[in-house]
């Protein structure tokens, strides 16, 4: 017997994630369809395995940090950027799709200016995602189907660096969009500082290293 069951009948737990297998593409469409566009969880989908996970409320807190930090960076640089936060990246030909936590266009910012539906057979991907917490096979997978080059993953106390490199993602010890600055260093740096002082004061206090750092 197959039992059938509605999105409205699973609840997903802050911290959790659900794994649903031979799911087609049809779908996933349908499911993105049903959980809308203002949720909560995230989707992560590779060839028949779709995730949703729903993030704890300090995974939001250490996103939105990051983030803040990577732009106060950029406009420091004076680079141009376009945030698309959480949108959802699909190659139908590869049946991907993914939702990162938090993504950048910074080198094809330019060309993303005012685009309010993206096509990944004619935009180009994010240059840059970011990922807290776990982030699983699926995502991966699905991200090197849509030819993200750099990703970073934030999971206990460490921000890790990675760039797609032939059809998979290897480990650096330095993001190549900013080169020799040590922005990985200073973002752990103030996260920590924003455990016992507060987000603000570690964003104040982040500007004011980078200028030292930008100015040596």
């Amino acid at each position: 017997m197959v039992v059938t069951l509605q999105l409205r009948q699973i609840d997903v737990q802050p911290g959790q994630c659900l794994t649903l297998r031979d799911i087609s593409w049809a779908e996933f469409k349908a499911i993105l369809e049903e959980l809308g566009e203002h949720r909560a969880a995230r989707v992560a989908y590779y060839q028949g395995v779709l995730e949703i996970r729903m993030p704890l409320p300090e995974h939001e807190f250490t996103k939105e940090l990051i983030g803040d930090m990577v732009k106060l960076v950029l406009d420091e640089l004076d680079l141009d950027w376009e945030p698309y936060g959480s949108t959802t990246f699909k190659r139908p030909e590869m049946s991907a799709g993914v939702e990162p936590d938090t993504c950048f266009y910074i080198q094809n910012a330019r060309q993303m200016i005012g685009k309010r539906r993206l096509d990944l057979l004619v935009d180009p991907p994010p240059d840059l995602a970011i990922e807290i917490d776990v982030t699983s096979k699926t995502q991966l997978s699905a991200y090197v189907a849509l030819k993200v080059p750099e990703i970073w993953c934030y999971a206990d106390g460490k921000l890790k660096v990675f760039v797609l490199h032939q059809q998979e993602y290897i480990e650096v010890e330095t993001s190549p969009i900013f080169g020799k600055l040590p922005v990985i260093e200073g973002i752990l740096q103030f996260l920590k500082l924003s455990l016992t002082k507060g987000s603000s004061t570690a964003r104040r206090a982040f500007r004011q290293w980078l200028h030292e750092v930008l100015t040596k």
